[in-house]
Order: structure tokens, then C-alpha cells, then sequence
């Protein structure tokens, strides 16, 4: 009886053993998935981060790291009673380091604004290389230590099995006496092995939620069942969150692939607003600037009908430049305080009806507008009106155009301004000779195609000389200043009028004969013989006019030298013949005034 329970008693002893044995394998288990599932959640972290530029993803990252390092350590402490397999937890701890080595130099680059050089190294694959020696070798050693959990519980299966037949072969007496007993130890040992062998059979086959939830009916079972239930517990966490991981990977990519789109639209807006922009600082003339903009406009903004207004030179009246989307604009143009915009310097809108105050230059039965100032260097120069609403969508557009157009419109008046300045006589204010002379060739190759007559008057003022040395140089000039002004104001619109030089003058007249253009002029002088020149306070006296008219004809130059000699010489024969007088060339009689 002593032997058969000191029998009893060792092989007890061994498979407590063998028991902790597989204890051991199942916390060996337990801490290479821990330290996988760190490494895993901090290489998410990571990449969120890098992806998103969102700092939540970065926070758990070096905590993940650290933790990750910590269970790599103590599995190969786990192990150390195992050669092969501290072995390849030396490999796996070797290879984790080298990850997260990699991962916190990402979080580096990215915490220092470089996520170009990030996405760049997290591109280059090593780390994703490096994470998939470290599925392998983890799988190595989770198989290997399997097989030992195998093994383990194989061994304590042949004590039990030993246990058995020891108690089977005993004396009879005592067979008898521990039968009950054995048969109640195999029962609460078997019932518990089966437990988990058919747990960790479901668990091998996919099912995450397999738990071993029977009674035990012994502490180091049970406590051998807690250890699996945690280490499943574990594993389905670290599933759920790496599935959890790869929703926010894919919430953060479709927010970048949306962000892209915008950036993608807004480049080709900023590049068809590039063609206009330098399309409009190529522009020469009013019109040409009005085309541009009905072309380029109605594509930055489809569907919203609209007109653009600009400050006249007085800066009293917004005058429409140009009008698309089949709107229908007064050339009469509006003050500047009828619209809120203008007053406010800044965007004013309608979206329904009563929502704000309605410009006046609208009217009051318009509910759905957008005005919009044109502001360069602090001042407004103009407004951009649009019949509709401007959805958000459609803000970057309109602030974009807004600066283009008014960048266009300074730069056109500029360019106005400057050309004026080349083609003008800053004395009388007419166009100069060397306008004239461009303006004459145009006019003879004009009239050449066509048909139509062209004709010149040359003139002059009468004793001009005498006002110089009367009165003085600024009397002279008053002087020519008037008939500049009395010149501008009877002739037609479609005449040139120029200053030749000292006291001449000279008038294009397109379309126009010389015995049509006679009386013209005759009016012309005769309302320059009745002016009463008056400068400083005195009166200069009365001011008289000769002129010279002569017509072009295909047997003269095209430059139009021939012509002017021509007229000229009409002119000296008006002076010959008294002053004060309109003379057409050769072919024609003298009209006295």
C-alpha cells in the first residue's frame, strides 16, 4: 500500500510537472502574440500618422514601441530553458528592435513636418519586409511551442495512463479501495483535458471566440484555463483592433483620395485662370479685354450669368465691361453707392428673398445675387456681379478670378495710360505727329480696300507769333490750348484730330470727300474766329484760323507724304490769299469767310 502510494504519489508529482510544463508553453504563447500585436498596433499608428498628418495616430506609437520591446525581452526569458526556441526569440527580439527602430524614425521625420521623407522610407518596403520576418519567426515559434503544449499534454495523458494501470494491477483489496478514487481523478482530469484540447482545436480552426468555459474542477486546470482564456482574449483584441486600424487606414485614405480631387480641380481651375490671366495682360483694347473675359468666365463659373463693372475715369459711374450668360446690362452703368458691396468692400449677397438688403442697382424683384468688389492695393476699381448663388464649392473659384480680373483691369489701365502718353500732346491734349502719321497709313490701306474717299485738312492759327511776343509763351500756349479744345468739339467723332507741330494742326477725315469736308470746316473756322482768348486775367484778343483740305487718290504715296503736301499746299494758299480762310487744293475755289 506504502509503494503503491509512493507510485501514486510521483506520478502525480511528474504530471504536475508535465501540467506546468504546458502552463509555461501557453504564457510563452501569450507573450509572443502580445508582443506581435504591439509591434502591429504601433506600425498603424504609424502609417495613419504619415497618411493623414492627423497627430491622434501618433500618440499610442512610442508606448506601443516600448511595449513591444518589453515582451520581445521577456520571451526570450520565457524560453530560456528552451535553446531552439530562445534561439528564435533572440531572432524575433533582434527583428523587433530593427522595426521599431525604423517606425520611430519614421514618427521623427513625420513629427518634424518632413512627411515627404516618411512617406518615402515607409514606401521603400524594408519595414514591410521587416514585419513579415517577424510574422514568420513568430509563427515559427508559436507552432514549435505548440507542438511542445502537444507533446506536454501528450506526456501527462501517458502518466494518467500510467497512474491507471498501476492502480489496475494493484492488490486487489486496495484496487478495490482506489478504484472510486482513480476513476474520479481520471474523470476530472480528462473532462478538462478534452475541455481544452477541443477549444484549441476550434481556435486552431478560425474560431476566435472559442473560450474554455466548463468546470475544471481542479485549480491548476483551472488556472491553466484562465491562462488560455487571456491569451484568447488577447488575440481576439488584437484582431479587433487591427481590424479597427485598418478602418481608420481606409477612412483616412478616402479622405486623402477626396482631398486629392479638390486639389486636382482647384490646379485646373489655377491653370485655365493662368490662360486668362495672361490673355488679358496681353490685351490692347477695351474690347479685346471684354472678349477675353466672356470667353474664360462662364468656364471658371458654368451656369451663373454675370457682368463685370468698372470705375470710369471720373470715378462717379461703374460702367459695364462685359456681360455673358445671356444677361441683359445697361450701358448706362450705375452709381457706386447702389451697390453694398462697393460700400462695404466686401462680398455681398442675396440667396432668398428678404435674407439682406438688395443693391439698388439690381432691383428689388432679384432674389438671387452675388456682388463681388474688385479690390488692388486697398482700392475698389470695380465689382463682378452674378445672377445666382455661389455655392462653397465655388468660393475658391471666385476669389481666385476676383484677383485676376482685378490685377488685369489695373494693368490694362496702365497700359492705357501709358500708350496715351505716347500718342498725345501733353500741351493741347490732341494726338501728337507720330500718332497722326501711323494713323494716316491706316487710313490710306483702309480707304484703298474699300473705296471710300479720305481726305486731310492742314491748318494753322493766324500770327500766332504775335501772341508769343505780346503776351508771353503761356499766352501762347492758352492760345493753342482753345482751338484745341474748339477743334475737339465741331469735328466729328470719327475725325483725328493732331497737333502737327508749333501753332499746325491736322484733321483725318475718313469717309469724307473734300467738297463734303469744306463746310465742316468752314463751321470749324468760324467759331474759332468768334473765340476771345483769356489768360491770367487779360484778354488776348480774337483768334483766326487758315486751313488747307485735299483728298487722297490712288496715284499718291501710301504713306500718306503726298497727301499732306497736298493739303499743305492748300493751306499756303490760304494764307496767300488773306488768312482766315478754308482753301481746298488746286481743283478747288477759295471760300471766303
Amino acid at each position: 500500500m506504502a509503494l503503491l502510494a509512493g507510485l501514486l504519489l510521483e506520478g502525480a508529482s511528474q504530471m504536475r510537472s508535465s501540467l506546468d510544463w504546458v502552463t509555461h508553453s501557453s504564457e510563452v504563447l501569450k507573450t509572443a502574440n502580445r508582443s506581435l500585436n504591439h509591434l502591429q498596433q504601433a506600425e498603424s499608428g504609424q502609417r495613419g500618422f504619415t497618411l493623414t498628418h492627423n497627430p491622434e495616430f501618433a500618440e499610442a506609437v512610442d508606448a506601443e514601441i516600448a511595449a513591444t520591446r518589453r515582451a520581445a525581452a521577456n520571451l526570450v526569458d520565457l524560453t530560456g530553458d528552451n535553446p531552439a526556441q530562445n534561439s528564435r526569440a533572440k531572432q524575433i527580439r533582434k527583428i523587433i528592435a530593427q522595426r521599431a527602430d525604423i517606425i520611430a524614425g519614421i514618427m521623427k521625420l513625420a513629427r518634424a513636418g518632413d512627411f515627404s521623407a516618411a512617406q518615402a522610407s515607409v514606401a521603400s518596403g524594408h519595414g514591410r519586409y521587416l514585419m513579415q520576418l517577424v510574422d514568420a519567426r513568430v509563427g515559427d515559434l508559436l507552432n514549435e511551442e505548440r507542438a511542445l503544449s502537444t507533446a506536454r499534454m501528450a506526456v501527462v495523458e501517458r502518466r494518467l495512463n500510467y497512474i491507471r494501470w498501476l492502480v489496475m494491477l494493484g492488490i486487489p483489496a486496495t484496487v478495490i479501495a482506489i478504484a472510486f478514487v482513480a476513476a474520479a481523478l481520471i474523470r476530472r482530469i480528462r473532462k478538462p483535458v478534452d475541455e481544452m484540447m477541443t477549444v484549441m482545436g476550434q481556435l486552431g480552426a478560425g474560431d476566435r471566440r472559442a473560450r474554455i468555459v466548463a468546470n475544471m474542477d481542479s485549480s491548476e486546470f483551472e488556472r491553466l484555463a484562465k491562462g488560455y482564456n487571456a491569451m484568447a482574449d488577447e488575440l481576439q483584441g488584437a484582431v479587433a483592433d487591427q481590424v479597427d486600424s485598418q478602418e481608420r487606414l481606409r477612412v483616412a485614405n478616402l479622405e486623402l483620395s477626396q482631398n486629392t480631387e479638390v486639389l486636382r480641380e482647384r490646379g485646373e481651375v489655377i491653370e485655365l485662370l493662368g490662360g486668362m490671366a495672361h490673355r488679358m495682360q496681353s490685351a490692347r483694347t477695351d474690347e479685346e479685354l471684354a472678349s477675353i473675359i466672356r470667353v474664360f468666365v462662364p468656364r471658371v463659373l458654368p451656369e451663373i450669368p454675370g457682368a463685370l463693372y468698372a470705375h470710369n475715369k471720373s470715378r462717379n459711374l461703374l460702367v459695364p465691361i462685359a456681360a455673358w450668360g445671356g444677361l441683359d446690362v445697361s450701358s448706362a452703368g450705375f452709381a457706386p453707392d447702389q451697390c453694398w458691396a462697393l460700400r462695404r468692400g466686401q462680398s455681398h449677397f442675396v440667396i432668398e428673398p428678404d435674407s439682406d438688403i438688395v443693391c439698388a442697382h439690381v432691383g428689388h424683384d432679384m432674389h438671387h445675387y452675388h456682388c463681388e468688389p474688385l479690390l488692388a492695393g486697398g482700392e475698389v476699381i470695380g465689382v463682378l456681379y452674378l445672377k445666382g448663388v455661389v455655392g462653397t464649392e465655388n468660393r475658391f473659384r471666385l476669389t481666385v478670378l476676383t484677383e485676376n480680373i482685378a490685377s488685369a483691369l489695373v494693368n490694362h489701365r496702365l497700359q492705357r495710360g501709358l500708350r496715351e502718353q505716347t500718342i498725345r500732346d501733353p500741351l493741347t491734349s490732341l494726338f501728337n505727329r507720330r500718332y497722326m502719321e501711323e494713323t494716316l497709313a491706316l487710313e490710306i490701306a483702309r480707304s484703298s480696300r474699300s473705296g471710300s474717299p479720305l481726305s486731310l485738312v492742314m491748318c494753322d492759327v493766324d500770327h500766332f507769333k504775335r501772341f508769343n511776343d505780346e503776351f508771353g509763351h503761356d499766352a501762347g500756349d492758352a492760345v493753342l490750348q482753345a482751338v484745341a479744345v474748339e477743334m475737339r468739339s465741331r469735328f466729328r467723332d470719327g475725325d483725328v484730330v493732331c497737333r502737327f507741330g508749333g501753332e499746325e494742326f491736322t484733321i483725318i477725315a475718313p469717309g469724307t470727300s473734300a467738297a463734303t469736308l469744306a463746310s465742316r470746316v468752314e463751321n470749324v473756322r468760324q467759331g474759332i474766329s468768334e473765340l476771345l482768348v483769356q489768360q491770367g486775367g487779360r484778354t488776348l484778343g480774337s483768334t483766326t484760323m487758315s486751313f488747307g483740305i485735299a483728298t487722297w487718290e490712288e496715284s499718291m504715296d501710301r504713306d500718306g507724304s503726298t497727301l499732306i503736301k497736298a493739303a499743305d499746299s492748300a493751306l499756303y494758299r490760304s494764307k496767300r490769299g488773306g488768312r482766315n480762310r478754308v482753301t481746298l487744293d488746286a481743283r478747288a475755289e477759295v471760300i471766303d469767310a
